[in-house]
């Protein structure tokens, strides 16, 4: 596809003609951007302790005396500046809802297609079990699962494998909404002509369910990655400010969040102010693109 017929396509057209749509992608832009560039635009190092000096700490933003310019935003209980801290924490958070994301898509969709082409006790089982996980909340589900790794894993590992575990936490509780609309959507496709054509000439079903189903089935699911990734983003925030996150070496913007907390009465608002700014930001952004793609993926709003 050339670059006319990209710019006359329909969803481009429609991101076009959306103003909300527009600015939302400047914001996601502006804070993947700033979130992936950290090391090369942050002020400062926040994780490096060579870069700190406890005499900084909880200087106010730069535009409340007594402050120092070079701290924009101010600094936290350990000298680390502000702004700098929400870039590294940023970098965290995207990358464990990316991931999330990323690992919950590759398990519904799996376990959908494989549900709705083969159909039987397969399906069931399969099903029953995402009715079961849907009767929980998807945040208990992320609990218990934290939980139970710190338990079986050696205490000694936790800073090590806390990352990868809130990963696998936050993406076993969210594939059962790709599962079962993927599994819906197959239920139709496997029936159309084309299906049983490949079944005619003698395609495998695992041909058949990776070359010509699963491409007809991935539209929904990009709407539901789009919108998940923001979701995911809370959930680790959520699980990070309860202390079950990423370790105090490595925060996310939960962590800031939960840090700045402990010291809100006592007049350094800004410590926890500007990390819930840029959680919401970030979040409200990708809800707002989602929701365009949404739209945009539907024909009946066209």
């Amino acid at each position: 596809m050339n670059l006319r017929a990209l710019w006359g396509h329909d969803v481009t057209y429609s991101f076009r003609r959306s103003p909300v749509a527009v600015g939302a992608a400047m914001m996601t832009v502006v804070c993947i951007g700033g979130a992936l560039l950290a090391p090369w635009l942050a002020p400062q190092n926040p994780f490096d302790p060579s870069a700190l000096d406890l005499n900084q700490a909880f200087m106010p933003p730069a535009w409340v005396a007594p402050a120092e310019a070079r701290y924009l935003l101010g600094t936290d209980d350990q000298g680390r500046d502000i702004l700098s801290t929400i870039m590294y924490g940023a970098r965290i958070s995207l990358g464990v809802g990316v991931a999330a994301v990323l690992f919950a898509l590759v398990l519904g969709v799996t376990l959908g297609l494989l549900s709705g082409y083969l159909g039987g006790r397969l399906d069931a089982f399969i099903m029953r079990v995402a009715d079961i996980q849907l009767s929980f909340p998807a945040i208990l589900i992320a609990l218990l699962v934290d939980g139970v790794a710190r338990v079986a894993l050696p205490a000694d590992s936790h800073g090590e494998i806390a990352i990868p575990v809130l990963i696998f936490a936050i993406g076993i509780s969210g594939w059962v909404q790709y599962a079962r609309t993927v599994r819906g959507s197959t239920l139709v496709e496997k029936n159309k002509e084309y299906v049983q054509a490949a079944r005619v000439i003698g395609r495998s079903p695992l041909a058949i369910m990776l070359r010509h189903v699963l491409p007809n089935v991935m539209g929904p699911v990009l709407v539901i990655g789009t919108i998940h990734i923001a979701t995911a983003i809370i959930t680790e925030a959520t699980l990070s400010f309860l202390g079950v996150g990423v370790p105090p070496t490595r925060p996310s913007l939960g962590t800031l969040i939960r840090i700045g907390n402990e010291f809100l009465l006592s007049g350094e608002w800004w410590i926890t102010l500007f990390p819930g700014i840029a959680l919401v930001t970030l979040v409200l952004s990708v809800n707002l693109l989602g929701d365009w793609l949404r739209d945009a993926l539907n024909p009946r709003l066209r």
